[in-house]
């Protein structure tokens, strides 16, 4: 089971690139998913 995670952890995990550490912190690439699909010139809203 997941443990919850509080909106201020959450807020803090989507600035965290994780820089200089092996792995990836999916809270920070799902936020630059999200913002690649919103920059693309096809995207509708």
């Amino acid at each position: 089971m997941k443990r919850k995670i509080s909106p201020l952890d959450n807020h803090a995990n989507q600035l965290n690139a994780n820089r200089g550490t092996k792995g990836v912190n999916k809270y920070y690439a799902k936020v630059q998913g999200n913002k690649g699909k919103q920059k693309n010139p096809n995207y509708k809203k």
